[in-house]
């Protein structure tokens, strides 16, 4: 794989059991590249530690006088420098490669899984931690992985070195073979504390970027309240405690620094005084002294791939661990038991949206509401709906599965799935671009934008656009939406997501609230228009308002987890005091009272029927 083969055409599917398990991974997923540097690392340092054996005969051909030897050491030289120039730049272009394509595969590991989970993933990790892994971590993860061949090659060449002075100077070749591995492994037992360090830095770190983007996300919100100033102060507090656990780490790996500095130095030291012992005793040439202290100066470079080898394993395992933590999650615990290839097969047109767990039946074709009274149920059965459960409901007693014509959605293939149910979150979210881009979503081409714009009653959005857009737009579909849709008010962001999902026309359509952010006449259009858009198409509405209960079907009451009760909206409204009180709002003392409240709110109905 080169960078100008990126992105894979599939990265493959990654062992997420534990960080060291997906590091490994890795590595054994980019093993022609590994081997690639692995080989030029060998040709770089092999060249460096052939060059003490050359100075040494150079200086004992001169003191010889011996000009042919000494010519053919300057032909050593030259082929030596070449050896290493080549092998420095191949090494370095195979390793940076080796860094990019891993990072490259797992982002894309990371893209894959946020599009299969979707909002689902925020609701199990944090924003902030997602946004860590796909940055910071990612390149550390990516050092690791390049660091591995250059680390294997320098240490082949150390022990390759060792084992040539025990057989050129055994005398000195032995000092050298007993100190070069107290050297390389000094520094191992401060990794533990070192490593501990690096992960606190790296929580600490987290935890200020989390805080950061949900500042960042309400910083709208915090302006209308006044309150900037109090989540500056503890971003500043969160930042300062990332500093002083960045310098808390610092200093171990300085330590650690000084003894890889340090004990060369003894090493080097002790080798010039025992080899002058021994050239004084006529026991060795001169020559022989020089290549073997040249050869420990040398080492000291590729000794300091021990070290490095070392920080990119303490840096990325904490990474590689979060990486890992967000690819193993799954859609439901029913998709991680469920081989890819064992999935279900689609069910035939036409079936009933059933969910066991509540009880809630939606029968096909029918326009049916959903009022639950408590909003975080509702937001929970939506995501069940669309076959994506949250932790709580899917651990709940196994978490069985909602059914679409009889089969289990968490165990249809995601794509299956997502083309026949489409939920609408309580709060969508717009991207930036053209509003033709905004429409540019996978669809059964049935329903046109401008049907789905009208019935999601957007004339005025569509005027506000054209008018914010520069000269020479006449095509509201050609203007600009800004990131989220900032531009525009809630009820128009509401709206166009709306028309957005009438466009992709699926055999379900679940809507959380969708009309929430709107004026009661508008409502009422818009209750009209989805249920005449969707005639013949299954459509769920979990809502309150009843604007939209009166125009459904048949309307559904969940309490405490479970259906209570099934009607219309009139039948319910005289029939049911819990969902009258729901709908209207009544307190206990109303309903004694003989219902004041249902006979306003039904002169209300009528009355925006007729205006609408």
């Amino acid at each position: 794989m080169q960078i100008s083969d990126l992105p894979y055409p599939d990265p493959g599917v990654p062992d997420a059991r534990s960080g060291p398990r997906f590091l490994m991974w890795l590595g054994r997923g980019q093993l022609g590249g590994q081997v690639k540097s692995l080989c030029w690392g060998l040709v770089h340092f092999g060249g460096i530690a052939g060059l003490p054996y050359a100075v040494g005969t150079g200086i004992d051909a001169v003191i010889d006088r011996d000009a042919t030897r000494l010519l053919l050491v300057g032909g050593l030289l030259v082929l030596l420098g070449a050896a290493i120039s080549l092998g420095d730049s191949m090494l370095h272009r195979t390793a940076v490669t080796n860094w990019i394509t891993a990072a490259a595969r797992v982002q894309q590991l990371l893209a894959r899984k946020t599009a299969e989970l979707g909002s689902a993933l925020t609701r199990r990790v944090a924003a902030g931690e997602v946004v860590a892994v796909s940055t910071g971590d990612v390149e550390k993860i990516g050092w690791f992985v390049e660091a591995v061949s250059r680390f294997l090659a320098a240490a082949f060449t150390v022990v390759l070195v060792c084992v040539g002075l025990l057989f050129y100077v055994p005398e000195l070749g032995l000092v050298v073979a007993i100190g070069v591995p107290l050297v390389a492994l000094a520094a191992l037992p401060l990794l533990p504390r070192a490593t501990r360090r690096a992960d606190v830095q790296r929580e600490k770190a987290g935890k200020a970027t989390e805080l950061a983007s949900d500042t960042v996300a309400g910083l709208r919100v915090l302006r209308g309240i006044g309150g900037e100033e109090l989540f500056l102060g503890r971003y500043r507090e969160a930042s300062q405690e990332v500093r002083r656990a960045a310098v808390r780490s610092a200093r171990m790996w300085a330590l650690i620094s000084a003894i890889q500095v340090l004990l060369p130095g003894v090493l080097l030291i002790t080798v010039v005084w025992y080899g002058s012992g021994l050239v004084a005793d006529g026991r060795i040439a001169v020559g022989e002294l020089v290549a073997v202290f040249s050869a420990v100066a040398t080492m000291l470079y590729p000794l300091r791939h021990f070290e490095e080898i070392a920080m990119a394993y303490s840096f990325s395992r904490p990474s590689a661990k979060r990486a890992a933590r967000v690819l193993s999650l799954t859609r439901t615990d029913a998709a991680e038991r469920q081989p890819a290839a064992a999935a279900a097969k689609a069910p035939s047109p036409g079936g009933d949206l059933y969910d066991p767990q509540t009880g809630l039946l939606a029968p096909a074709g029918r326009f049916t509401a959903v009022v639950c009274g408590d909003p975080d149920l509702a937001g929970r059965l939506a995501e069940r709906l669309g076959g994506h459960p949250m932790e709580e409901d899917a651990g709940a007693a196994g978490g069985p599965s909602v059914l679409l014509g009889g089969v289990a959605l968490d165990e249809l293939a995601l794509d299956t799935a997502r083309t026949l149910v489409l939920v609408q979150d309580k709060e969508p979210v717009l991207l930036s671009g053209t509003l033709r881009e905004l429409f540019d979503v996978p669809s059964s081409g049935a329903v046109e934008s401008g049907a789905a714009l009208a019935a999601a009653q957007c004339a005025d959005v569509l005027d506000a656009l054209l008018q914010s857009a520069p000269d020479g737009i006449d095509d509201p579909m050609d203007a600009r939406i800004t990131e989220r849709g900032r531009s525009l008010s809630g009820g128009q962001r509401q709206r166009l997501a709306l028309a957005r999902s009438l466009v992709t026309d699926p055999e379900v359509l679940v809507l959380d609230e969708p009309t929430s952010a709107v004026d009661s006449h508008t409502e009422a259009r818009i209750a009209d228009g989805v249920a005449a858009l969707r005639a013949g198409r299954t459509t769920v509405v979990l809502a309150s308002s009843p604007l939209l209960l009166d125009r459904a079907d048949r309307v559904v009451l969940i309490h405490e987890g479970a259906v209570a009760a099934v009607g219309t909206h009139r039948e319910l409204l005289h029939g049911e005091p819990l969902y009258r009180a729901v709908v209207t709002r009544e307190t206990e003392e109303e309903q004694r009272a003989g219902r004041p409240g249902l006979t306003e709110l039904e002169e209300a109905l009528t009355e925006i029927e007729e205006s609408a």
